[in-house]
């Protein structure tokens, strides 16, 4: 039988039985010491880290770190005063006889591999294969192919089929810009990259795959932040003849195992608490809340409706009470009231209850005594409790202010418990939304959705009120799955887009491919899709998706490493039929 020449035995597959014995090993050279006349060269492979040693000077000698090398030698244990606890490998090391470079590197490196966390983004990016070569980035990369790995079988176990859609398919409205990529046979026509499989998993139910699975990427021209990139994957799955309560479970049962097998963490026990999404903007002041922080908003408008207060005149009004926080400095005090104003607010009022249960404050001598007295029952707050005020004209606005400020506050005040991992269920969104720059109606989450009574005739008294089978799964202040019982009744689908500005010919036309298909019989169906990226964020405990991401492109969108985008030569614009607008 012919042998591999290079294939050498993992450092992680070394053990105390092959003291004595001579072994073969490979890696990159991570480190080297020279002790006076005896040389350590630190291996390190996908697996670990070996320390080797040699009493021959010449025997590392140029060598340089990072280098790929191959060595001969004997097992033998170390020292008891010398035994490294933090290595696996820490009891023994090898004595080495032979050393064979498989691959040079450059004495200068661009940083220190160990320390590459501490290197600015884009220069990790740029050197993206010497960055992953960092223990804590390759454990990224390794856990990542261990959920899916996982997630796949359990989706095997739950008799789905694994479907791959197409990556190059046709533009359509969904909420976020396309990736277009154009023609060269059709010239002045365009492929679009998918937002996500949404047409294609329906157009499966259509066919008969009645429980369909992928690990799909998604892509979005919109502008990078921390929790979203411009290529993301997610597990898309869907499913004819469900209603919303079963997908639901499985989204729970999917959530649960994978964060209660990959996680150390307490995570919140099924079934997961359901929040609607007019509760939760109320509470929360978003619809992503972070249960982990125990403040809640409440709405004060109606206690302070004939309030002299000029600021709180004609708005609504949302109060945050914390307790046992009114002798806290007044430069505490101060920064909450910077931090209001760095995020657009024109201020924030504040008031602390005295153990004469009177308020503490600028803003109580506009306050009367049944004003007071309705404040403090409403709000149950004691003696020390601080309320603060959070006014603005615009419902939306003031819920969206209040929402931060408890975010700020949860982290001012250490709230947050990070040794829990805490799900729950945004469910019952609104089909529409009012957006007030623009004048008009828009698809509140995902224009395909099923409304709550698919005959209703929409109109100006109506429409606010329209509530949808839609739901997003929560986990600690992030989104991580969305999903919907889908609408198949096509007038009902062509009156919900009708609201928001596009004619039936419009609809039609859009979405043919869907229109045609659901004309020859089309079972009930619904589904979710799981961020794979952002379980993996949450189990890391990274606060950016990039760090879970094999090749990331960096915040402006760039791929540094492949230096993408970039320009094409004329001849390809040429056969393209594209002509360059100068600026």
């Amino acid at each position: 039988m012919k042998t591999n020449r290079y294939r050498t035995i993992m450092i992680s597959d070394i053990t105390n039985d092959m003291v004595g014995k001579t072994i073969l090993v490979s890696g990159w050279v991570q480190n080297i010491r020279d002790h006076g006349g005896v040389l350590f060269l630190d291996l390190r492979d996908t697996s670990g880290v070996l320390q080797t040693v040699s009493n021959d000077d010449s025997m590392f000698k140029g060598l340089a770190k990072e280098s790929v090398v191959r060595l001969e030698g004997t097992l033998r244990k170390r020292s008891v005063d010398t035994i490294n606890e933090k290595l696996k490998s820490g009891e023994v090391e090898l004595l080495v006889s032979k050393l064979d470079i498989l691959g040079q590197s450059l004495h200068e490196l661009p940083f220190e591999i160990r320390e590459s966390k501490s290197v600015s983004e884009e220069i990790r990016l740029k050197y993206r294969y010497l960055d992953m070569r960092n223990e804590k980035v390759k454990d990224n990369i390794l856990l990542r192919s261990e959920i899916l790995h996982y997630l796949r079988n359990k989706m095997y176990d739950l008799s789905f089929t694994e479907v791959q859609t197409p990556i190059l398919t046709a533009s359509s409205p969904e909420g976020a810009r396309d990736f277009v990529v154009p023609s060269r046979n059709f010239k002045g026509k365009f492929y679009a990259l998918p937002q996500a499989p949404q047409i294609y998993k329906e157009l499966l139910m259509v066919g008969g795959i009645d429980k369909y699975f992928q690990v799909a990427p998604c892509f979005r021209d919109e502008d990078a932040r921390s929790d979203r990139t411009l290529e993301f994957y997610q597990l898309d799955l869907e499913m004819s003849y469900v209603e919303e309560e079963e997908i639901l479970e499985l989204g729970e049962e999917l959530f649960y195992d994978v964060f209660s097998k990959y996680s150390n963490k307490k995570v919140s026990p099924k079934p997961f608490r359901r929040i609607s999404y007019i509760d939760s903007m109320e509470m929360y002041g978003t619809d992503k809340p972070d249960l982990r922080n125990p403040l809640i908003i409440k709405d004060i408008s109606d206690i302070l409706k004939d309030t002299t207060f000029g600021p709180f005149k004609n708005s609504t009004i949302k109060a945050i009470v914390v307790d046992d926080i009114g002798e806290k400095s007044n430069s505490w005090f101060n920064e909450v009231v910077d931090y209001a104003s760095s995020i657009g607010m024109p201020g924030i009022g504040y008031l602390t209850l005295t153990k004469e249960r009177t308020f503490k404050g600028p803003i109580d001598k506009f306050l009367t005594d049944t004003e007071r007295e309705d404040l403090i029952k409403y709000l149950d707050m004691k003696e020390n409790s601080v309320v603060f005020f959070i006014a603005n004209k615009v419902l939306k606005v003031a819920q969206k202010f209040a929402g931060l400020i408890r975010i700020e506050l949860g982290r001012k005040l250490d709230l947050i418990d990070k040794d829990k991992i805490e799900l729950c269920i945004i469910n019952d969104f609104p089909m529409f939304e009012y957006d007030d720059k623009t004048r008009k109606y828009d698809f509140c989450h995902n224009p395909f959705s099923l409304p709550h009574e698919t005959d209703i005739e929409y109109n100006k008294d109506n429409i606010d009120k329209v509530l949808a089978y839609q739901y997003d799964f929560v986990c600690n202040g992030n989104e991580m799955a969305s999903g919907a019982i889908r609408n198949s009744d096509l007038d009902s689908l062509v009156r919900g887009f009708e609201v928001v500005g596009y004619t039936k010919e419009e609809v039609e036309k859009r979405f043919s491919s869907l229109f045609t298909a659901f004309k020859y019989g089309c079972p009930p169906h619904g589904g979710m899709a799981l961020g794979i990226d952002r379980i993996l964020m949450i189990l890391k405990d990274e606060t950016n998706l990039r760090e879970v991401q094999v090749f990331p492109a960096s915040t402006s969108g760039q791929d540094l490493m492949m230096g993408s985008p970039s320009t094409l030569e004329p001849k390809q614009l040429e056969e393209l039929g594209i002509k360059i607008k100068e600026e």
